[in-house]
């Protein structure tokens, strides 16, 4: 018999979904055209970025912890509860004065409350599906997320332009709140664990099992991750920092379009969740795809260095971006979704909060080294950013066809 997708518990989660990243995305869009116009530095906009991101990558370990221990439902709920509180609070001080110091205090708020939902929304999943329908309820779970890329650029740069940033905070607020209403109505089970030792004894503890799981059971997700870990390094700086600094900045063009090439990035992001899921359908879904995959990163970036090394228009080159970027947004959907999937399959319940915590501080890390490396990077090289984009895209390429071995490894276990 077909176990339905849809349960329950799986259709709040998602409704949960769609109200929190419309409301996350879009004040993320706003706050991020609020700094660039107030600041226009490329290396200011990634150190906020970047300290945004370190308590996520600190913490989120102990997210983990938390996930497999407590109530994930009760978790979920206090957390996005407390988002809503904190962007509240952001709105109201941001009259008052020092705008920038604001931003970043409302982004490290939100990023140490993150590093302790991420962990437990992705737990969630296998605990509320089995079988094929994981790989496919993480593929829906990708295709809210990208359905909410492609939506909110538009609508932050149309209520940030007509309205400013103080309605668009307020947006936030009932967003996050309303999911913190649609994840009351989940149902998950939970077996309270007897607590025989003091918390640093349990927090060394559930260390100590979770690493050798993976160091020595299941190595392979390990060098999933560090290798992902790698070509972030690359492609976050690339993407997040430097395109919307190329696009605003060094091309001029206004918030209007870099909304729009972030809503074809929405768009190809669903085109992957969506090519994931199918294939999981048809049982076709394979590892050493991957591989391909992050080559396909690095071939992406070198058009757009070319872009920039020929004599083209601005919009010339516009064009060039979001089309090379929508290829490579796809192919991080396609990547993201499967090596999940494939880690949440090899993962007993009673580890996934803690292993899945480790996916995102590791997946994470090199972020901020990233960001920060190529914000100084693209001002360096503002009036040539081939400098940049062009031996970024050639190292990627090697590495993703270096990793081919490793991929078809993992379709052979």
């Amino acid at each position: 018999m077909k176990k339905k997708l849809f349960t329950r518990n799986f259709t709040f989660l998602i409704l949960g979904q769609i109200s929190s990243l419309l409301g996350n995305y879009t004040l993320k869009f706003a706050l991020s055209m609020y700094v660039l116009e107030k600041t226009g530095s490329a290396s200011v906009f990634a150190g906020l970025l970047a300290a945004a991101m370190l308590p996520t990558i600190f913490l989120s370990p102990f997210g983990g912890l938390l996930a497999d221990r407590a109530n994930r439902r009760n978790i979920m709920v206090g957390l996005d509860a407390l988002s809503g509180t904190a962007v509240l609070a952001a709105g109201l001080a941001l009259p008052v004065g020092h705008d920038i110091f604001v931003i970043g205090a409302l982004l490290i708020v939100l990023s140490v409350l993150g590093a302790f939902e991420s962990p437990t929304v992705q737990a969630c999943v296998p605990q509320m599906l089995s079988g094929d329908n994981i790989v496919k309820g993480n593929a829906a779970v990708s295709q809210v997320s990208a359905i909410a890329g492609l939506v909110t650029p538009f609508l932050g740069s149309v209520l940030y332009t007509a309205l400013g940033l103080g309605p668009v905070l307020y947006g936030a607020v009932v967003c996050f709140f309303i999911t913190a209403f649609f994840e009351c109505f989940i149902r998950l089970e939970y077996h309270r664990p007897e607590r025989s030792a003091g918390i640093l004894s349990m927090v060394r503890e559930d260390f100590t099992v979770s690493m050798r799981f993976l160091c020595r059971e299941q190595p392979g997700i390990l060098k999933l991750l560090l290798l992902a870990a790698l070509v972030s390094l690359f492609v976050a700086g690339t993407v997040v920092v430097g395109f919307p600094y190329l696009v605003r900045t060094v091309l001029g063009l206004s918030a209007e379009y870099y909304g729009a090439a972030e809503s074809f990035m929405g768009a190809a992001a669903i085109g992957g969740s969506v090519l994931v899921g199918a294939l999981a359908s048809a049982k076709k879904l394979r590892m050493k795809y991957l591989a391909g995959v992050l080559a396909s990163f690095g071939a992406c970036l070198i058009p757009c260095g070319v872009a920039f090394l020929l004599p083209v228009s601005a919009f010339g080159r516009y064009v060039v971006l979001v089309a090379m970027l929508f290829l490579c947004q796809a192919g991080c959907s396609f990547f993201s979704t499967c090596a999940i999937s494939a880690i949440q399959g090899r993962t007993p319940e009673g580890l996934m909060g803690k292993i899945m915590s480790y996916v995102f501080t590791l997946s994470m890390c090199a972020q901020p080294v990233g960001q920060m490396v190529y914000g100084v990077l693209f001002d360096r090289f503002s009036a040539a950013p081939y400098w940049v984009l062009l031996p970024s895209g050639i190292f990627v390429c090697v590495i993703g066809l270096m990793s081919s071995g490793f991929f078809q490894g993992l379709d052979d276990r």
